[in-house]
């Protein structure tokens, strides 16, 4: 008997502008982040990125050690709502913590993973808004923003391009970058990923997923 297959797309607009590369794409892989956990399994990250493709300014630094956030070019870039709903959840306060490029600096993150897991879903997104795209779902995730830049309130309403927050490094994140992702719930514990994919920032036809590696200008 075969699988069922995935509902369509929710069809979102990019939530920012500017230079990005396309990280854990759902283009790539399903489940993208490597787990169905919290509902991650269409889930897709973004990181502000110069002209050169990089993230942040090189030195000692980036291959030794650890890096404050703010350096990075997507540190407090404005997140603005994908689409219009209305906002269910509002988390902030988490901080910003030093970001991690060198090898040395990951292993010792990826050995504490664990740990963030079983302090349960704001210790995984950090700072976040969720948007109700229904009464009833689907609900929009925008995780890691940065702590104290959240501006959306709780039960009002957004149009799509508003602005919710700014891009941090709170929570489960090596560096500053956006994660979104869609759900059926939000119950993190049983929730379910759905699919998402985005208008194009070019204006093509049809609705777009960037795969990981692809840089566009998001405009």
């Amino acid at each position: 008997m075969s699988e069922a297959a995935p509902p369509a797309p929710a069809i979102l607009r990019l939530p920012f502008t500017g230079r990005w590369l396309t990280q854990n794409s759902p283009a790539n892989r399903v489940p993208s982040h490597g787990t169905d956990l919290f509902g991650t399994a269409y889930a897709i990250d973004f990181v502000a990125v110069d002209a050169h493709g990089r993230s942040g300014p090189p030195g000692w630094r980036s291959l030794l050690s650890t890096e404050a956030p703010e350096i990075f070019h997507g540190f407090g870039v404005s997140v603005l709502a994908p689409a219009s709903g209305t906002v269910v959840s509002v988390h902030d306060g988490e901080p910003d913590h030093q970001a991690r490029r060198s090898q040395p600096a990951l292993l010792a993150y990826a050995l504490t993973q664990r740990g963030r897991v079983r302090q349960g879903p704001n210790a995984i997104a950090g700072n976040s808004v969720v948007i109700a795209l229904e009464p009833e779902g689907p609900f929009v995730l925008l995780a890691h923003l940065a702590c104290g830049s959240v501006e959306a309130v709780p039960g009002a309403r957004v149009r799509a391009g508003v602005r919710i927050g700014a891009c941090g490094n709170s929570g489960n994140s090596t560096e500053p970058h956006v994660h979104l992702q869609v759900t059926d719930s939000m119950d993190w514990g049983t929730c379910r990923g759905l699919p998402v994919a985005f208008l194009h920032p070019g204006g093509g036809a049809g609705p777009w997923l960037p795969r990981n590696g692809e840089v566009f200008d998001a405009g």
